[in-house]
């Protein structure tokens, strides 16, 4: 009876950059150009892989995964985003901002396993590379890129059911750029500790399982490492797990400060501003740090530009 007066939530208003209304257009700009250059270097790497035969194996199979998530990643928040930041009315149906939430809970939770998936992959090359072709055949590859994301559409799956499933009534301002967890949860009218619980564990899980899959991983690469005979052949064995830790890094340090904090510490301007990193910046950065330092794939881009220049 109290709710009978009550509207149910039909639509929600983004109020991410409520704050900086001056700065709009110029956030605008900055964001866009990041965006074309994700999307760009992303599309540069794909490209490269898929055009050159000598990059036909595993690591480089998962690095075009790695990109076209990032791609995918990027356009579920981007140009609803850069949409918003040039209107006045900043708003998304109930609906959409489920769909949202599902889509970005599937990539990012998909892109936490396939990074397990990558060193896994890495600890295959070093430990056991007279048996690497084998262990790692297309269809083991394409195997392991199918669970990584069927972990994370079950788990996209029943986060957003949990989430929409809440009620909601009056309040609809969403302080966010885009329908993340905690500023959905915040603005329930009821909430339901036990689905609280199963976000909070859901999350933990995606996080732990994958982090400790790759840690193990890395104990027996560092000590395989350690048993290589020359200096030389334990760096060159190193130097091609930097990129993917330097990704981990990223990856975890940001998902853990958003996703695995209590909800009385949620911080509307810290999670924007982590946000912003993570859904504009690291998918930018991450192909990168995995193209740039590695030569071979540098040789294989510069042999196609080559191949493309002759051809016109």
């Amino acid at each position: 009876m109290e709710r009978v007066n009550e509207t149910v939530v039909r639509e929600f208003i983004f109020l991410g950059f409520s704050s900086l209304a001056r700065l709009q257009q110029l956030l605008f700009v900055i964001f866009l150009l990041l965006y074309l250059f994700t999307l760009g270097t992303n599309a540069i790497i794909i490209s490269t892989i898929v055009l050159d035969r000598a990059l036909h194996i595993p690591m480089y199979f998962f690095l075009a995964i790695l990109s076209c998530s990032e791609i995918c990643y990027t356009f579920v928040i981007v140009p609803k985003m850069l949409v918003d930041l040039l209107s006045q009315k900043k708003t998304i149906s109930f609906l959409g901002c489920a769909i949202q939430m599902f889509s970005f809970l599937f990539l990012g939770c998909s892109h936490s396993f396939l990074l397990a998936v990558m060193g896994y992959d890495r600890y295959i090359a070093i430990c056991n590379p007279l048996r690497y072709s084998v262990l790692m055949g297309h269809g083991v590859c394409m195997g392991l890129v199918a669970a990584a994301c069927a972990c994370g559409f079950t788990v996209a799956q029943i986060i957003t059911s949990l989430v929409f499933h809440l009620p909601f009534y009056s309040s609809n301002q969403l302080h966010h750029f885009f329908c993340d967890i905690a500023p959905v949860l915040k603005l329930a009218s009821h909430h339901n500790h036990f689905s609280q619980i199963v976000i909070f564990m859901l999350c933990t899980l995606v996080l732990a399982i994958p982090l400790l899959l790759i840690l193990v991983s890395y104990v027996h690469i560092l000590s395989a490492i350690l048993q290589f005979p020359s200096t030389l052949g334990r760096c060159k064995a190193f130097s091609t797990c930097v990129s993917h830790l330097i990704i981990v890094t990223v990856h975890y340090g940001c998902a853990s400060f958003i996703y695995l904090r209590p909800q009385s510490n949620y911080s509307s301007s810290q999670d924007a501003l982590i946000s912003v990193s993570y859904t504009i910046i690291t998918p930018l950065f991450n192909p990168m740090i995995y193209s740039l330092r590695n030569k071979e794939f540098k040789s294989a881009l510069c042999k196609i530009v080559r191949r493309t220049i002759s051809l016109s």
